[in-house]
């Protein structure tokens, strides 16, 4: 049985629509530069208000990857 290693890095997605969405695209954009990515946990969600209504999701994760050998 081999040894894993893993690393965490922490990420803020956005999202006019939905925290599901501002999660994926957190993921989507980390997806372009970390390799073996494994897991994400939900760390904070906050959004901003305008003119009285929700405009924006804003969800900060923490997505776990393995690291080479």
């Amino acid at each position: 049985m081999s040894d894993r290693i893993y690393k965490k890095i922490e990420i803020t997605g956005t999202s006019p629509n939905s925290i599901e969405e501002a999660v994926s695209r957190a993921v989507d954009h980390a997806g372009k530069t970390v390799r073996n990515m494994r897991w994400f946990e939900v760390v904070e969600t906050r959004g901003r208000i305008d003119k009285e209504k929700v405009s924006e999701w804003q969800v900060t994760v923490k997505i776990g990857f393995s690291v080479d050998d």
